[in-house]
């Protein structure tokens, strides 16, 4: 008699959506989306509740492996563990919109956060895709298959400016990605070089980023120098 191979079973994603789904959890997620660490106090006031219920929430999101800990001094931070976590928020914010009432303006109200925010470790907003529509238009990157690939002639653009992208190439993450946009409602760049085009702009000086907030503000000079420099303006 032939015997059937045994399958593996499908992952449950009831168990993600649980620990995503609870408010208080949600909105202790949302806060560390600037990609700081944060303690359990400050999360707790984020959420609005005890420190007592928020340790609590935080041990399940720590055991669920959505968020990573770590212990220096009397404290202890805690961070979005992996970029696959941050674009699954990103990505709920979007679903959450469209489901939600039709309204005229999408995303966050504050036109500081729709200007330049982070999207956890890579620059979202405006000038973000700004950005990817001028490397889309001018062949820098490609879209295929539903994903951003970056070009020959887009990884000497970058390389020009000082990104190394042979040891992009060695992440374990893309080197390049297509993230729907909260507010703008289209793609800005993620991935590795995402994340070394922002530390690029803040190590220039171009824009700093909010102690409190996800938003990024550009200096006026800084703004026309990521202009002249990325988006080829003159």
């Amino acid at each position: 008699m032939t015997m059937k191979p045994t399958l593996a079973p499908e992952p449950d994603i009831t168990d993600v959506a649980a620990l995503v789904g609870e408010p208080a959890r949600a909105r202790m997620m949302m806060a560390l989306m600037g990609g700081q660490a944060l303690t359990a106090s400050e999360l707790a006031v984020e959420a609005d509740i005890t420190a007592q219920t928020a340790s609590s929430h935080l041990a399940r999101l720590v055991e669920g492996h959505l968020l990573n800990v770590r212990k220096q001094g009397r404290h202890r931070y805690f961070q979005i563990s992996r970029p696959a976590v941050a674009e699954l928020l990103e990505s709920l914010l979007n679903l959450s919109v469209r489901a939600g009432p039709q309204r005229i303006t999408p995303g966050p109200s504050d036109p500081q956060l729709r200007e330049a925010r982070i999207c956890y470790d890579h620059l979202a907003g405006r000038w973000s895709v700004a950005l990817y529509d001028t490397l889309h238009s001018e062949k820098l990157l490609v879209e295929a298959h539903g994903t951003a690939v970056l070009t020959e002639k887009g990884a000497t653009f970058f390389r020009d400016r000082g990104a190394n992208i042979d040891q992009l190439h060695r992440h374990r993450r893309p080197i390049c990605r297509a993230c729907l946009d909260w507010s703008e409602r289209r793609h800005h760049l993620a991935g590795a070089l995402g994340q070394w085009l922002l530390d690029d702009i803040l190590s220039r000086g171009w824009a700093r980023k909010d102690l409190d907030s996800r938003i990024v503000r550009f200096s006026a000079s800084g703004l026309a120098r990521f202009r002249n420099h990325y988006l080829l303006a003159d």
